[in-house]
């Protein structure tokens, strides 16, 4: 949990006019509030899109999470914006779905147990039982979903049944498994993988052994919200590794999991921090 002062967090979005930054910092100004961070970005004339991500001590705010929302509501209907409203102090809560693999799993428990990922998590969710153990190391409920290709849809549908409400966003820790379109539509742009190559090249299945195949010299890993077309979700974070013509593929699989790690802790961080924000198939990452 961080130790830093809680804080509320706008993100807008909106068409690009004069006046918008002016407003909403004479708006949190009004009701007591001190600015701890601000970000913007305009998009080129033709889109003329503003983004923005402001922050602001709760401590002193005088308006409730209701009275804000009362509040600002007209000033969002003036600048026709698409907006969101986050409070520090309440955890996300992350459930994490896995299959076999462990190294992306051991990576976020790690840092979520530093404090590093400020979030709760409810549940971790797999298909095999493998990983149990893990699980009830860092005392986090371990549940065992089958899933098989003939009654995929059931199996899903038991699952989302089960984590309804119990969770704000997911995370697929290499989770090998392709959810239905009902499934990704539950949680909209809530749904975090990390992809195991540097998209969009090598989408699909083996790309490290692809990767082996054309001698490549660089690797990388993708960390991207899920939609219904495969792999190809909004972009949150990315990063590669230099490899040569001496790497097997079992050296790319072994630096390629170091990639994984990294990129999807950054990517879940991001997230927890209210630091994304997705226009059309892209993010923008106020980091």
């Amino acid at each position: 949990m961080s130790l830093s002062k809680p804080t509320i967090t706008l993100l807008i979005s909106c068409p690009d006019r004069p006046g918008i930054v002016a407003t909403i910092s004479n708006f949190i100004f009004e009701h007591s509030g001190n600015i701890v961070e601000s970000a913007q970005h305009s998009t080129n004339q033709q889109e003329c899109r503003f983004f923005m991500r402001i922050s602001f001590k709760e401590e002193g705010f005088t308006l409730t999470p209701t009275e804000l929302e009362a509040a600002f509501t007209p000033i969002a209907e003036r600048f026709y914006m698409q907006w969101s409203v986050a409070y520090s102090r309440i955890p996300k809560r992350a459930g994490i779905f896995v299959t076999k693999l462990d190294h992306c799993l051991i990576d976020l428990l790690w840092r979520w147990k530093r404090g590093e990922l400020d979030m709760d998590i409810p549940f971790i969710i797999s298909n095999h039982t493998l990983l149990e153990p893990l699980a009830q190391m860092y005392d986090v409920p371990f549940y065992h979903f089958p899933v098989a290709k003939a009654t995929r849809t059931a199996d899903e549908e038991r699952i989302l049944e089960f984590i309804s409400g119990k969770a704000d966003f997911l995370i697929l820790a290499r989770y090998m498994q392709i959810l239905e379109p009902f499934f990704v539509t539950a949680y909209p742009h809530a749904i975090i993988n990390i992809h195991h190559s540097f998209l969009p090249a090598f989408v699909g299945a083996n790309p490290y052994q692809r990767a082996f195949e054309r001698g490549v010299k660089l690797i990388g890993a993708t960390a991207h919200y899920v939609t219904d077309n495969l792999d190809e979700g909004p972009i949150i974070a990315q990063d590669v590794i230099r490899c040569d013509h001496r790497d097997s593929t079992e050296d790319l699989v072994r630096k390629g999991s170091d990639v994984e790690r990294r990129v999807l802790t950054d990517a879940v961080r991001f997230h927890t921090e209210n630091r994304v924000l997705v226009y059309e198939n892209k993010t923008l990452i106020f980091d």
